[in-house]
C-alpha cells in the first residue's frame, strides 16, 4: 500500500470566472494552474485586460486534470453561448 506522500501529485489545470468588486456586471474568464497566484497577479493590475477593474474575486472555477479539456471549456466560455451558459449558471 502505497502512503499519500509516494502518491504522485496530479497537476490540475483551473478554468474561472472573476467578478469585478468595483464594477460587479464585468467579468472575466480565463485559465490557470495556479489560481491564487493569479488571482495575485489580476489584482495588482500585471493584467492589461483586467488592470481597469481592480480588485476581481473567484466568481468561479473548475478543475481539470486534462489540459486540452480545460483549453476546450475556456474557448467554450468565451463564445456567444458558452457567455450566455456562464451569465445562467455561474
Amino acid at each position: 500500500m502505497a502512503l499519500a506522500s509516494e502518491l504522485p501529485v496530479a497537476r490540475f489545470h483551473y478554468v474561472y470566472i472573476l467578478r469585478s468588486e468595483s464594477e460587479p456586471e464585468r467579468h472575466y474568464t480565463g485559465i490557470t494552474s495556479n489560481l491564487r497566484s493569479r488571482l495575485q497577479a489580476h489584482n495588482a493590475g500585471l493584467c492589461e485586460h483586467t488592470a481597469k477593474y481592480r480588485p476581481w474575486v473567484v466568481e468561479t472555477s473548475i478543475m481539470f486534470r486534462s489540459k486540452e479539456k480545460a483549453i476546450a471549456f475556456e474557448r467554450y466560455l468565451k463564445s456567444h453561448s458558452g457567455r450566455a451558459f456562464a451569465t445562467k449558471h455561474f
